[in-house]
């Protein structure tokens, strides 16, 4: 029986797009054999899949070197028997707790300069991995072996958690939910301006769906800037950013009619639990990290300068996504909510 550890990604998306990595490990098992070592704020998503044997936090900061703390828990772990370690992340730090833990096998990209640390290092090829999802399952084979074709992450939702949210927040049954998740921690290029969330919301008011908005405390500034564009039709949106816990917005989303968000991890959060969902690209790119799921679309415009990657729009006139209009947005939420149209359908809105 194998027993593997995976360190996990520092970013929620990420942390979702290694689900059909894990699904690939566990294939062959029965029990789970699979153990996680990710960051608190992850850990919900990783309560949410299927073969995890166990999740364990880390107990040092994102991007905090704390070699002492690694070398405790790595020795720590040295009695857990583990025979295979997948480190997903490419920094080096990131590879240390696997090597003070003493597991034989050590699986990873090269990242930087991981030699030794690694001794199963992988090369990156992104022309023939173009995605993430796809650079995290090739890590379940051997160097050379054929790479597999990795199915769709898939978030079990909690429903007992969900109904117990829905009480405490009051949140009404009668009628469809439509969610909006306006924020996205990487940075505001990847924001859809809140007045376009605005009048998509009452868009949907007015076809007789309930509007929530979900998010962290770090996205209550996008959220409020949201109700406060859409003016007296704003008093009817359910700002439930920073009212959650990440576990309980994924569950939340499970039960909507239809989630519309910014690229971050809400929006793969979404597409993992199946629910009708358009996805929103400006800064970013879907060709690196689309929503992976039949019922999600994508909303975007083509521009010589998108993608640019960039935290803040560097050219200053935020085009990818200021003129991707409300009723675009829209017109592709209706769409997803058609369970015969499929994703790979989604009709972008010219320059």
């Amino acid at each position: 029986m194998e027993r593997i550890l995976l360190v996990a990604p520092s970013w929620v998306g990420d942390a979702i797009l290694s689900e059909p990595l894990i699904a690939l490990l566990r294939e062959p098992y029965e029990e789970p054999i699979v153990d996680v070592l990710a960051p608190r704020w992850c850990a919900p998503v990783y309560a949410r899949m299927r073969g995890i044997r166990r999740i364990l936090e880390t107990p040092f900061a994102h991007g905090e070197l704390a070699t002492a703390k690694r070398r405790e828990l790595g020795r720590k772990l040295r009695d857990e028997g583990y025979t295979r370690a997948l480190v997903l992340p490419n920094s080096w730090k990131s590879a240390l707790v696997p090597w003070f833990a003493r597991i034989p096998r050590r699986t990873g990209y090269v990242g930087e300069g991981r030699y030794g640390l690694l001794n199963d290092p992988r090369r990156l090829d992104k022309s023939l991995l173009r995605r993430l999802v796809n650079r995290y399952a090739a890590l379940a084979g051997s160097p050379g072996a054929l790479i597999p074709v990795p199915p769709a992450p898939v978030l079990v939702a909690d429903a007992a958690n969900r109904a117990s949210a829905m009480r405490s927040l009051r949140l009404r049954r009668d009628r469809p939910a439509a969610i909006l998740c306006p924020g996205a921690e990487y940075g505001p290029a990847k924001r859809w301006p809140p007045n376009h969330f605005a009048d998509l919301g009452a868009a949907f008011l007015r076809d007789g769906m309930q509007v929530w908005l979900v998010g962290s405390v770090n996205d209550k500034l996008a959220a409020n800037s949201v109700v406060q564009a859409a003016g007296e039709a704003g008093r009817q949106f359910r700002d439930l950013t920073g009212l959650t816990d990440l576990g309980t917005a994924i569950d939340l989303m499970a039960g909507a009619a239809v989630v519309v968000s910014n690229d971050s991890g809400l929006m793969h959060a979404a597409a993992a639990v199946g629910v009708p969902l358009v996805a929103i690209f400006g800064s970013s790119s879907p060709e690196y990290t689309p929503p992976l799921s039949p019922v999600a679309r994508i909303a975007k415009i083509d521009i010589e300068c998108s993608p640019c990657f960039k935290r803040e729009c560097p050219l200053g006139h935020f085009k990818c996504m200021r003129e991707l209009k409300p009723t675009v947005v829209y017109n592709q939420a209706r769409l997803a909510l058609l369970p015969s149209r499929a994703a790979d359908d989604s009709v972008h809105q010219g320059p």
